[in-house]
């Protein structure tokens, strides 16, 4: 009886890969033994289409999913061991596959061991330099340069709290933050507008503090009628979609923060459908909340009522008709991973390239991975902004980098609404910070609120509207603006380069080293976490594959002289310091020539306008 040889497969069983629209996968299969047959592979790519009907399919009308997807292509002899084949992946979406052998004369196929291999494929657009700058349109009325408000003023409104009046303050508006588009996308360098929930907010019932929390929605299909302007000609839709088509102009994409898991108080979904909130024994609204906070704003949404799923896929696609690329999903470690996937099915059907940002801070790290792979959404935030020393910070970000590089990036926040300002401590540390999370991103996956390249001290609260000190003269709009330059244009922070910590002393300080084997560039990031000591920072040449003693910074182009201990490199760090070294001059080269071009191309815009 003839012995059946054992298979292997490269990519290996199991393995989960984050790839890009326009790449290519390799498969091989190996045999132990020499046999004679034909090697396959099963796999769904390339019919993405069809997955996406199977999903809704199996919603909307209860069908059984019969993997109709799945198909087999047959693979070519590389000798007598190993067949080859190599697919394009064209199409967004998760996939699956696994190569097999089948011995002539048998129809019993042989599978390596293990499960299938899982891509999540992700747009060509995304593979770098996705810079988001999450805005707060209500800050960009009065408060945009002084929240303070005159005495007088202040203690009025306060007598007439006293007496039961409602007194809201005039917020920003949509035109407001229209005006501001040049500047984030041309002047800062960013990719993403992500805007704060633009939906109607409590004023009277249920109104938590001076404006309400845009978190508490009371309609998901409208828009706040306080972030317009009284227009005849333009209602304040119109106006949202007036700041729509700016980033369009400037070829950015457009998020909306939408909170699906919770209502306000009084909501039009209260009305239409009180079956879909949840209820207590007692009968009582419940409010939803974490890290042991109830939010008693907010009322929670049942989400095994499987018609809200269907409710909320359709409020997705008038946002996507509306022209909004991208959503934000507040608490989305909430929603069930199932309810989930039906939605971007449902969206992707019609824009298969509509990108879906996952906030599950405070949710399980598997749960994040589900919603990411499965539920194939495209980001999530990373934790980074909530670690702080060295040895948070190396800890945490092993973890990271293998999500980002395994499921889906994880975006690197300098601040978020829901932390106090960088600069309340100091402008050193907020410089350091903002750093360290552009340079240490995934795929150039780095946020930061409205505010942070000004030094804002007064932390963002969503149910006031605190000041962001616009156009401060003492800000790091420059450093910004070349920090989002680096990670647009040199190959080490595209989404394939390869990310390791490798600092070998115990000073608060990092040392990071990006490689993109492709283009054969490395770059060390040194970052000082201490911003009153300076720090000595030591790592190993054949770690870092740079022995040079001369590097050069690309944030500010200065020569650096590298100390040699045998085969350690180290350099002294000043408080607060962050470098970016690269050991070819060229590297800083073509950030000048990036840089000139980005400032002919603004003087163009600003003639043409």
């Amino acid at each position: 009886m003839e012995t059946l040889p054992i298979v292997s497969q490269s990519p290996f069983p199991g393995e989960f890969r984050v790839m890009y629209c326009g790449d290519c996968v390799t498969f091989t299969l190996t045999l132990s033994a020499k046999a004679k047959g034909e090697a396959w592979i099963r796999t769904n790519l390339g019919s993405a289409a069809i997955s996406r009907k199977e999903i809704i399919r199996r919603i909307e009308r209860d069908e059984i999913k019969l993997d109709e997807a799945w198909y087999d292509i047959k693979m070519s002899p590389e000798g007598d061991l190993n067949f080859k084949i190599v697919l394009p992946l064209h199409e967004t979406g998760f996939f699956q596959a696994k190569c097999f052998f089948t011995p002539e004369h048998s129809h019993t196929p042989i599978w390596p061991s293990g499960d299938n291999t899982i891509f999540n494929v992700e747009p060509a657009g995304t593979c770098c330099a996705n810079i988001i700058y999450n805005a707060f349109v209500r800050q960009f009325g009065k408060s945009k340069s002084d929240a303070a408000q005159e005495k007088d003023i202040s203690s009025i409104i306060k007598k007439l709290d006293t007496k039961g009046y409602t007194v809201i303050p005039e917020s920003g508006k949509f035109r407001d933050l229209k005006k501001q588009v040049e500047f984030i996308f041309s002047d800062l360098g960013c990719r993403v507008l992500h805007l704060l929930p633009i939906h109607p907010t409590p004023t009277t019932y249920a109104r938590m503090g001076r404006f309400g929390s845009p978190y508490a929605a009371l309609n998901f299909t409208e828009v706040d009628p306080a972030l317009a302007e009284f227009d005849p000609s333009a209602t304040p839709l119109e106006q949202f979609m007036e700041l729509v088509d700016m980033v369009h102009f400037h070829n950015g994409y457009l998020f909306m923060d939408i909170a699906i898991n919770h209502t306000g108080w009084a909501a039009s979904i209260h009305e239409t459908h009180p079956e879909w909130l949840v209820r207590g024994e007692d009968g009582k609204i419940q409010a939803p909340g974490a890290w042991g906070v109830i939010w008693a704003d907010l009322t929670k949404l049942d989400y095994s009522n499987i018609d809200i799923w269907k409710y909320m896929a359709d409020v997705f696609l008038l946002w996507c008709h509306r022209g909004v690329d991208g959503f934000r999903c507040d608490a989305g470690y909430m929603i069930p991973v199932n309810a989930w996937e039906y939605i971007v099915a449902k969206v992707r059907v019609e824009y298969p390239e509509t990108l879906f940002f996952l906030e599950g801070l405070g949710g399980k790290v598997e749960v994040t991975r589900q919603i990411l792979s499965k539920a194939n959404f495209n980001w999530a935030y990373s934790e980074l902004f909530q670690n702080y020393t060295q040895q948070e910070i190396t800890n945490y970000l092993p973890t990271a980098f293998d999500i980002s590089n395994s499921c889906g990036p994880l975006i690197h926040f300098a601040e978020t609404h829901d932390n106090n300002r960088l600069a309340s401590v100091s402008k050193l540390y907020a410089k350091m910070r903002t750093s360290l999370c552009a340079l240490f991103s995934v795929s150039g996956g780095f946020g930061f609120a409205n505010g942070v390249e000004w030094f804002a001290t007064q932390k963002i609260d969503v149910h006031e509207s605190s000041g962001l000190r616009w156009g401060n003269k003492d800000n790091q709009v420059d450093h910004i603006s070349k920090l989002n330059l680096i990670l647009k244009t040199h190959p080490t922070f595209l989404g394939t380069a390869c990310l390791s910590l490798i600092q070998k002393n115990q000073s608060d300080s990092l040392v990071l080293l990006r490689y993109n084997k492709e283009y054969e560039k490395r770059v060390l990031v040194l970052v000082n976490l201490d911003c009153e000591n300076s720090n000595e920072t030591t790592w190993k040449d054949g770690d870092a594959g740079i022995n040079d003693n001369m590097l050069f910074d690309l944030i500010s182009g200065s020569k650096i002289k590298i100390q040699k201990l045998g085969d350690l490199s180290m350099i002294r760090l000043a408080p607060g310091q962050t470098l970016a070294l690269t050991s070819d001059m060229d590297d800083i080269k073509a950030l000048d020539l990036q840089k000139q071009i980005k400032v002919q191309s603004r003087r163009t815009s600003i003639y043409k306008s």
